[in-house]
């Protein structure tokens, strides 16, 4: 890799190349237990109260790892093996570490879901990663028991917000959990099984070996087209990347003496393994907030946690920025922060580093690579507009759209604008179940193809010029615009329907949609919404909605979503101007 015009731009002390170990990646939180057992390892803290009093958990190294083996064996008990899938179906909670290292443990399958769908979107995950298993809040069970007898479920393991916290606040938190409807009483039954019960017994464990390739992670993306589908990513692809994150940040960051704010959610692959693992691995302190939505808490936790390093998204960034009494917190603790998920404004950077003193570089990756793949160096030269230079054991190379005649892509030059593709061993093991499309995406000398457009200067930096794949990516969240277009097309008074990402100050984009109605039909864009609603998670939802006589199309009768764009584009310039 000594040729790579990017390894003159590493800051010192961090190598071209790391030596990958072989270990499952449940070991990851069992050797940290051994060397910071009695840290911190999570810190729920849901809200600070008057007289320095916090409502909060702590969960030491030691504690989690235990907490976690006898998850493990509780899952054994149940009938788990290696290789089956159990989902976990929660917000950022102590309980979502435990249950992770749990079924690695167990030898199983993480299914990460996102607990915001609705019971449609559900279904599909459940039906297609086949999970017999899943851990979740009782108050989504109502959307499991809609759609359970179209999947394969078994046994349900049921946690809430407060099992962690003590006496009295485990029961003033139950009151307000119970009046939000996120926990409610759940009839007896066999198949249900009790999160707090299975980590009090005494089960004994039976280790279970896992090889490097062994699949860790079924993690849920849009991808190109279609309903959402699962890279498969491995112990070797998860541990590779853990490390990559941490190398890059070495000299940020402290063995053991750091604290992490964790508010980007563990069940998206960026929170998972820049906020959860990352922080594991190096015996850092998790501060876990189960929503990040809260700026004015978060401003808090950093001022009285004194926070070191928050990785997080532009719009996390944006409403600190925006904040109306941002000034009234001392942020001055914040060391570092790397923003990912969508493209992050210089301006945004410069203003919260004037805040904190802190650095914030952009990054760049795709959860078919665990996710991270390049970064801007933390405190060597950052790029305006960059997402960075490649991480250590990362190639990344710009070449044709299209191919040629022996179907090879031509490599193109520095400066060439084309498809990015990356290659390293971060980088998944396929699709779950689509041999076809992990053909598609990776070619035969294992290169990712990104269906990003972008471009590599002659330092080595790369930019992103505009997407290939027709995603919309909101406040970090990659939207399949056809299955938006699905639910509309499922209203009865809509004749023709589609979506376009359109910029938004605060969430990189956000879903318009354009709808013809049927002759002699007549909607409001509230009641399009309220459809929507009720079949898509909330981020997917419409934020707006324009009705049109008729959509712009291709003499082959292709709707011209790029019309439609440049639409939006023009109107922007106009108020901007």
């Amino acid at each position: 890799m000594s040729t790579y015009p990017w390894l003159n731009h590493y800051e010192a002390g961090i190598p071209a190349t790391l030596e990958i170990p072989t270990f499952p990646l449940s070991q990851l939180l069992t050797d940290a237990a051994k060397k910071y057992p009695n840290q911190i390892a999570a810190h729920l803290l849901l809200k600070y109260l008057p007289l320095g009093l916090a409502i909060r958990s702590k969960m030491t190294y030691q504690q989690a790892d235990e907490a976690s083996d006898r998850f493990a064996a509780g899952l054994q008990k149940l009938g788990v093996h290696k290789g089956d899938r159990v989902a976990i179906m929660l917000p950022n909670l102590p309980q979502s570490v435990v249950a992770f290292f749990g079924i690695l443990k167990a030898g199983a399958i993480v299914v990460n879901t996102n607990p915001i769908y609705t019971p449609r979107e559900l279904e599909h995950q459940l039906r297609d990663s086949g999970a017999e298993t899943i851990i979740l809040l009782s108050g989504f069970y109502d959307r499991l028991a809609q759609i359970r007898d179209k999947t394969s479920i078994k046994n349900l393991i049921v946690t809430d917000v407060p099992d962690t916290l003590g006496w009295p606040f485990n029961r003033l938190v139950e009151k307000q959990v119970r009046a939000s409807k996120m926990m409610k009483d759940l009839p007896a039954a066999a198949d249900i099984h009790s999160y707090q019960a299975m980590i009090r017994s005494e089960g004994t464990l039976a280790r279970v070996a896992t090889a490097p390739d062994d699949v860790a992670l079924l993690q849920y993306t849009g991808g190109t087209t279609g309903v959402a589908k699962a890279a498969m990513l491995t112990n070797r692809n998860i541990i590779s990347n853990v490390m990559q994150y941490n190398a890059w940040f070495s000299n940020a960051a402290e063995l053991g003496r750091e604290k992490v704010l964790a508010a980007i959610p563990f069940f998206h692959v960026y929170g998972m393994t820049v906020a959860m693992l990352g922080t594991l691995y190096i015996g850092a302190e998790l501060i876990v907030i189960p929503d990040p939505r809260n700026t004015e808490h978060v401003l808090q936790i950093i001022d009285r946690e004194k926070v070191t390093i928050y990785p997080g998204i532009p719009a996390m960034y944006i409403g600190i920025n925006n904040h109306p009494k941002v000034k009234q917190y001392n942020l001055r603790s914040v060391k570092a922060c790397l923003s990912a998920a969508s493209a992050l404004p210089i301006e945004v950077a410069n203003q919260f580093e004037a805040l904190t003193g802190g650095r914030l570089v952009e990054g760049f990756g795709m959860t078919e690579c665990s996710p991270a793949a390049c970064a801007n160096p933390i405190y060597g030269n950052r790029k305006i507009g960059s997402v960075g230079v490649p991480l250590p054991n990362t190639e990344m190379a710009v070449v044709a759209l299209t191919p040629d005649a022996e179907g090879k892509y031509a490599m193109l030059a520095q400066g060439e604008e084309g498809e990015l593709i990356i290659r390293g061993p971060q980088v998944m093991k396929g699709y779950w179940n689509r041999p076809e499309e992990t053909a598609k995406d990776i070619d035969a000398d294992g290169w990712l193809h990104t269906g990003d457009i972008g471009k590599m200067d002659e330092d080595g930096y790369f930019y992103i010029v505009d997407r290939k794949k027709d995603l919309i990516i909101a406040s970090g969240y990659n939207i399949v615009p056809r299955e938006v277009e699905e639910v509309l097309y499922m209203y009865d008074k809509v004749m023709e329907a589609t979506v376009a990402g359109v910029p938004d100050a605060k969430r990189g984009e956000s879903v318009k949609a354009y709808v013809v109605l049927k002759q002699g039909q007549s909607a409001t864009p509230d009641e399009i919404i309220s459809f929507c609603k009720e079949n898509l998670a909330a981020y997917k939802v419409p934020r707006w909605v324009e009705f049109r006589t008729e959509l712009p199309k291709s003499q082959a009768g292709k709707i011209l979503k790029r019309v439609l764009v440049e639409e939006e584009k023009e109107k922007l310039a106009k108020r901007t101007s």
